[in-house]
Order: C-alpha cells, then structure tokens, then sequence
C-alpha cells in the first residue's frame, strides 16, 4: 500500500472523512417554540471551556500528522518513518499548547504511530507475547485468549469503517481483497500470524476479525512438560515412534494445541531426512536443514488458480520425501496422505479435528469419501488400519488447559471394526478452586510396534508402559 493511501486510510473520518458536526449547545424547547432565555446556571456552562477528550485531541494531532508527513516517504523504512512522525508530533503538539502529562504523550504518540504505519487498536495486543489469539467481533468487542481463557480488553475501534481499514491493510500487501461479493478471506501477518476476516452481510455484528498470533519461538519438549500437557515418559514414548518411523495423526477440538504439538513431534525426525511440510498457512516451525516448505493456494478475483493441499500432497510424492508432513487434513486429501503411508512414506505425520481417538478414524473415512473416489467402507478402514500406526489426542480441559488425553496405538482390523488400544491416558481426580486435577499414566499396555524400536536399536527406559520388560 502506498503512503498516501495508508494514510488516507488511517484518517479519522477514513478516505477523505472529516470529523462530525458537534451538536448544538442549547436544545429547543418542546413543542417547537423558542428556548427562553438561559438561567444562570445555564449561562455559566455555555461560558465554562469544554475539555476535549484524549481520543478527540489524538484524532487532531494525528490529522495534523498525517498532513505534514513527506507523502515519498518509504513506509519500508520504518526507522525514518516513525522518527519524521515522533517530529513532527512533537511540533504540533507543542504549537497548540496541550497540557499533556508525560504518559500520555508517550501513549498518544504510539497509538498515532500504530495507526499510521501498523494496525492501529491491535498493535499492543500483538505485541503481549502472553496473548495467543485475537478475535474482534465488531468495532466494539475485542477478545483475546490468554492461558486458554478468553478475556474481554478494552479496545475499541472507532466504527465498523475503522476495522475495515484494519483489516484491508493486512490484506492488501498479499494481494487478496474482502468485498460483498467476496465476504471471507484468509490470511498471514508478515510474522506469519494466522489471519481470518468475515464482514457484513455475512456477519451481522459488523467486520469480525481472527488473529491465532505465531510463536516467535516454538514451543519445546521441556515448555509442554512444565505446562503439564504432557510427562517426559510421554515423550520418551514419542520420540521413539517418530525415529522407528511410525505415521501419527495428532486429533483434537479448536485451539487445544494440534499445531504445537506436531511442531514438538517434528523436532524429533532426524536431520539427515529430507521432510516437505504442506499447510493451508504455513505455521510449522521445523529446525531441521532439508526442510521443503509449501502452502496452498486460494483462488484469485476471478475465482481461478486455486491450489488445494490434496493437489501439493500428490506433487510431494514425487520431490522424493522421507516424510510428508501436512499440518491439517480436512478432505480428500486424507485418502492421498493415506496412500503415501502405505506405499513407503513411512513417518508421516497430520493433524485432524476431533473429539477423541475413535472419532479421528471416524472422521478419516468421511475425509476419504470426500475425495469422491468410490471405494467400499471396508477397504477405507483396512487402509487406515494399515497407513496409521498411532493417534495423540489432544484437548483443552475447561480450566483453560490443554493435555495429552490420549496416546492410542492403532492395532488392526477384527472384522469390520478397526481396533484400537490406549498406551497413555489423562485420568481426571478432581477439580480444586476451579483447576482440574489429574495425572497422565501409562495405561500398562506394551504397543505391538515396540518390536520395530528393537529392531532399529532405539531403546525405551525400563517401566515406560508401567511394568519393566
């Protein structure tokens, strides 16, 4: 976007927007006729001066910023663009005299930078590294989750044409657009922050915005212990299965960690492998050297040139993979990603929304379908039973947590039922002063594809499934 659009666009009143009319001082009397003459009282408030309020007073200043500011300045150039800001502010401010304190100076001045050259009322939110989500439901109503809970700020937008700005500023560098004909888009920050928009007529609270923030660091093996989502004989567990090479779905709802802890599983791959990673938005954030990163892609204006993942999952079989790893599987490209389980690919690991281990089988035979292959409900369960080896469940508990229910190994087929078995479970003891009380165990089961660790020399501690052996 160019300067001058941005900041025409980060004006108060929008494009071109002046300010509204300040009503009238004296209301007519009912009935229409004529007030009379004031009293004393009222004649004190007409002379009393009126003290702006700090949002008044911030939306002049930042027009007179805006105004002044070189329209070729290189908003590339973040250093000078906010040093000719801070300039310039400082000049304005001192000019009309305002009796600001150093606080609110200081909080002026940043909040006019935001909404200059950042994303205005959302720059601070985005920078507090303890918020993990963003959610605006209209101009009024800002959400943040923070700890898996969800907390109402006290952010508000000036209008539902102000979140519009927003939201058409975080898209437009990547070339999508948000209209009535095209209500809904997806997105990414520069940080990689996952980005969704819906606006009017298909919201009817105005723009709603969703923003799932990126780490700046992934999380590791020790943050997910220390936030008790899982034990470290877990993950012992773990890292055995993903070096013998064993396929691993990772289920569970909305927001209770998918993502982060197949980012975990992935650091356990070796680094001589060669690994091609296949998401909607790319959100993994692997260590390893040979890494091959590629993101779908939606369709243009015209509504062409969509790039599914089921399309990227068949081009990856022929880049020559060790592992496929697709951050989320949502249709066909289940029966794709089955295949490649099954003909060789062996370690691959995906994602998928459910409510438990079973479901996720579940969920896959309708994933299946849904690539319009006309296939038996048989022969899908026997290609699932042979391509998975194990599903990690995971969930966000009420309290705002989020564990590791269920590590289940994936055993076979007995008629027409797929047989599963529980290697590690959450057995809930209680709840205390609103936190849910519990302890991760071994359920005692030794997993049948132990055998392969031995054979690959990959040792386990003694006692990891609760017996030694």
């Amino acid at each position: 976007m160019s300067l001058l659009k941005r900041i025409e666009s980060a004006r108060p009143g929008g494009a071109g927007g002046a300010p509204e009319p300040a009503p009238s001082p004296v209301a007519p009397a009912p009935g229409g006729m004529p007030p009379g003459p004031p009293t004393s009282a009222a004649r004190l408030l007409a002379t009393a001066p009126v003290r702006e309020s700090f949002r008044d007073v911030k939306f002049r200043i930042q027009t007179r910023v805006i105004q002044e500011l070189d329209p070729r300045l290189d908003l590339s150039n973040q250093v000078e663009v906010r040093r000719q800001i801070e300039e310039i502010f400082s000049r304005v401010v001192d000019e009309e005299g305002l009796a600001l304190t150093r606080a609110e100076r200081v909080r002026m001045l940043e909040q006019i930078t935001d909404e200059i050259i950042g994303l205005g009322p959302l720059e601070p939110l985005l920078r507090d590294e303890s918020i993990t989500e963003i959610m605006v439901n209209g101009p009024r109503q800002v959400y943040v989750e923070r700890s898996g809970k969800l907390e109402l700020t006290n952010v508000v937008f000036q209008n539902d044409e102000h979140v519009m700005r927003i939201i058409d500023r975080i898209i437009a560098p990547i070339g999508r657009r948000v209209d009535e004909s095209s209500p809904m888009v997806d997105a990414r920050l520069t940080d990689g922050s996952r980005v969704n928009a819906i606006i009017p007529p298909l919201s009817l609270v105005g723009p709603v915005l969703t923003i799932r923030k990126f780490a700046a660091s992934p999380f590791t093996v020790e943050d997910l212990v220390r936030f008790g989502t899982a034990t470290p004989e877990m993950f012992d567990f773990l890292r055995a299965c993903v070096e013998a090479r064993m396929n691993v779905f990772v289920s569970g709802g909305t927001g209770s960690g998918k993502t982060t802890t197949l980012n975990v599983l992935s650091s356990f791959i070796p680094n001589d492998e060669r690994i091609i990673t296949i998401e909607d938005a790319a959100e993994l954030q692997l260590r390893q050297e040979h890494v091959v990163t590629l993101e779908s892609r939606p369709p243009n204006i015209e509504g062409r040139g969509a790039i599914p993942i089921r399309e990227l999952v068949r081009n990856s079989l022929r880049m020559r993979p060790d592992r496929i790893i697709v951050g989320e599987c949502r249709s066909g490209e289940a029966l794709d990603m089955l295949q490649a389980m099954n003909t060789g690919h062996d370690g691959s690991m995906s994602t998928g929304h459910a409510n438990s281990p079973r479901d996720m089988l579940a969920r896959l035979e309708t994933m299946v379908l849904m690539a319009g292959v006309e296939l038996p409900l048989r022969a899908i369960r026997e290609q699932i039973a042979s391509a998975v080896d194990l599903i990690v469940h995971q969930a966000r508990l009420k309290d705002g947590t989020r564990k590791i229910t269920n590590i289940t190994e994936v055993q076979g087929m007995e008629g027409d039922v797929i047989v599963m078995q529980d290697v590690f479970i959450f057995e809930q003891t209680g709840v205390v002063e609103g936190r849910i009380q519990g302890r991760l165990k071994p359920t005692g089961i030794r997993p049948r594809f132990v055998e392969k660790f031995e054979v690959m020399g990959i040792q386990l501690p003694p006692g990891l499934f609760g017996f030694s052996f």
